[in-house]
């Protein structure tokens, strides 16, 4: 099954699980969080989050989707951008990996991820993109999922334009 990326607000798409890029105390923190929290009902989303704990960078924990159109919401953590140098392409990877596995262990078989990290901690959108379209495709190559990479800006959105059509390009070159 494919990976689609496409413009658009995560909290409206209507898919098995949306991930939420989360902070590792599970809180309702700024930027794609907050928007998931508020669209889901912050209060109910909070107490059950306040339940699980917190959720170390790289790794991904399940909740359910509340008032969203997604039966779950799975919680990401990415790493702070710190210059490159502090294993966060790894950590990153891990996130997209960690939060699918989690998903198929729950049956799903539709997801809507956003671009981890690239927002509020700094991740460059260029180097986000590329790990997210790896960590993924490796994904399916050996399960079957539609998983929707939902880009909301359009610098992001274009960066996805150009990388599709290298890969596309690489892919009849080769």
């Amino acid at each position: 099954m494919p990976l689609i990326i496409i413009r658009n607000d995560i909290t409206k798409m209507k898919v098995d699980a949306i991930v939420n890029a989360a902070n590792t105390r599970l809180k309702m923190g700024d930027g794609v969080c907050g928007a998931i929290f508020a669209a889901a009902g912050a209060a109910q989303l909070q107490a059950e989050c306040d339940g699980i704990g917190k959720c170390n960078v790289g790794e991904a924990v399940i909740t359910r989707g509340y008032a969203l159109p997604a039966k779950h919401i799975i919680h990401a953590v990415g790493p702070i951008w710190q210059g490159g140098d502090s294993h966060e392409a790894e950590l990153l990877h891990n996130c997209y990996s960690n939060a699918l596995k989690l998903g198929l262990k729950h049956g799903c078989k539709t997801m809507a991820f956003p671009l981890i990290s690239s927002g509020i901690y700094g991740y460059p959108k260029d180097q986000a993109l590329e790990i997210a379209v790896a960590a993924i495709g490796e994904f399916l190559l050996h399960h079957e999922m539609t998983v929707n990479l939902v880009v909301y800006d359009k610098k992001a959105f274009m960066l996805s334009e150009k990388l599709f059509s290298d890969i596309a390009k690489y892919i009849d070159d080769n």
